[in-house]
C-alpha cells in the first residue's frame, strides 16, 4: 500500500493587487512608565545644571585673579599671591607627572586584573575578585595617603635609587644632589617625591579602570569566542584576537577614566609630597606640587586676589578633568561593547 504524500503550496497574490497597508502599533504607556521617564530625565537634567553651575560659580570667582595675571598665570612657576605674582606651570606639571606615573603603573596591573577575571578565574575566585576590586574603590583616600606615607615610601627608596643609577643619563631619573656611583646618598634626596606619589595615586586608580575593562571584556560575544577555540586557539590566542580587540575601547577608556581621577587627588598627594614650585621633570627628586594639593594647602591662607587665584587653578583642573573624562566615555560609547554575534 503506497501512501500518497500531498504538497499545499502558498497561495500566490495576485500581482494586480495591491499590498495590504501598515498597521500603525498605539501602545500607551502608563502612569509608572511616565513617573519613570520624567524622573530621569529629569535627573539628567540636574546633573548637567550641576556640572554648569560649578564651572560657573569657579569662572566668577576666578575673574579677579584671571584678569589680573592674563596670560602669564598659565606660564608663571612662582606661586606668590602678596607680590602679585603667581601661576601654575610649575604645579599644573606637577599634577600631570603625578598622573602620568600613576597611569602608567595601574594600566597594565588593571588590564591584567580585569582579563584574569573574565577569562581565566574559576567562579568562585571571580566573585572574590571583583569584591575585593570594588572594595578597593572605597577605601578613604586618606588611608591611601598614610600607608604611602609610613610604609610604601620607605619601601620604595631602594627602586628609586636603582632607577637613578642605572638610568639616570635620562632626563626624567636623573636626582640633582644625587651620586649614581656612591650607593652611600643620602636617602632623602628621594622621598616625597612625584614617583612615590605616583605610586599611591596607582593604587587609586586601579579600581576605577579595572571596573570599567571588566565590563568590556564581560560583553565579548560568546560565539567569537567559542569560534576561536574550535578553531585551535590557546586561550592567549583567543584573548588576543577576540577579547582585546573587542575592549579596546574599553581599555583607553577605563585609563582615561582614571586619569581623571589621579589629576584631581588631593589628600594622598598631599600626605607624601614636599611642596615645592619649581618647573622640574625629575620624577624621582624630592619635591613637586599638585593643583588639587595646592588649593588644600592654601585655602585658609589665602585672601583676595590669593584666593581668587586658587579659584582659577581649580577652574583650570575643572576643564582639564572634564574634557578627559568626555573623551573616555566617547571611546566607550564607540566600542564594540554589547555587540551580538553571528557565530
Amino acid at each position: 500500500m503506497t501512501n500518497a504524500i500531498t504538497t499545499t503550496l502558498p497561495r500566490v497574490a495576485d500581482p494586480g493587487t495591491s499590498a495590504p497597508a501598515a498597521r500603525d502599533l498605539d501602545s500607551k504607556r502608563g502612569f509608572g512608565d511616565k513617573v519613570f521617564d520624567r524622573m530621569t530625565s529629569a535627573s539628567g537634567l540636574a546633573v548637567l545644571a550641576i556640572m554648569l553651575a560649578v564651572g560657573l560659580f569657579l569662572a566668577i570667582e576666578a575673574r579677579q585673579a584671571l584678569s589680573k595675571a592674563g596670560w602669564s598665570f598659565f606660564t608663571t612657576a612662582q606661586w606668590e599671591t602678596g607680590r602679585g605674582t603667581f601661576g601654575i606651570s610649575a604645579i599644573l606639571l606637577g599634577t600631570v607627572l603625578i598622573a602620568i606615573v600613576a597611569v602608567t603603573v595601574a594600566t597594565p596591573i588593571s588590564l591584567g586584573a580585569a582579563l584574569f577575571i573574565t577569562e581565566v578565574a574559576p567562579t568562585w575566585v571571580r566573585s572574590t575578585m571583583i569584591a575585593l576590586v570594588d572594595l578597593m574603590a572605597a577605601v578613604p583616600s586618606v588611608v591611601y595617603g598614610l600607608w604611602g606615607l609610613k610604609l610604601l615610601q620607605g619601601q620604595v627608596v631602594g627602586v628609586s635609587r636603582w632607577l637613578n643609577t642605572w638610568f639616570g643619563w635620562i632626563p626624567i631619573f636623573k636626582v640633582n644632589g644625587a651620586d649614581p656611583k656612591n650607593p652611600l646618598t643620602n636617602a632623602t634626596v628621594f622621598t616625597a617625591s612625584v614617583f612615590v606619589a605616583g605610586l599611591v595615586v596607582a593604587m587609586m586608580v586601579m579600581p576605577i579602570a579595572c571596573v570599567v575593562m571588566r565590563q568590556v571584556f564581560s560583553q565579548v560575544p560568546v560565539g567569537e569566542r567559542e569560534g576561536a577555540f574550535a578553531l585551535g586557539s590557546t586561550r592567549w590566542g583567543m584573548i588576543r584576537v577576540v577579547a582585546l580587540p573587542f575592549g579596546r575601547g574599553g581599555i583607553i577608556g577605563g585609563t582615561m577614566l582614571g586619569l581623571g581621577r589621579a589629576l584631581g587627588e588631593t589628600i594622598a598627594v598631599v600626605l607624601i609630597i614636599s611642596p615645592r614650585n619649581t618647573i622640574t621633570a625629575h620624577v624621582l627628586e624630592a619635591g613637586t606640587n599638585s593643583v588639587s594639593a595646592l588649593i588644600a594647602t592654601r585655602y585658609n591662607e589665602e585672601s583676595g586676589l590669593g584666593l581668587s587665584g586658587l579659584f582659577a587653578a581649580g577652574l583650570v583642573l575643572f576643564g582639564i578633568t572634564l574634557f578627559i573624562n568626555f573623551t573616555a566615555s566617547w571611546f566607550i560609547s564607540r566600542s564594540r561593547s554589547g555587540a551580538s554575534s553571528e557565530a
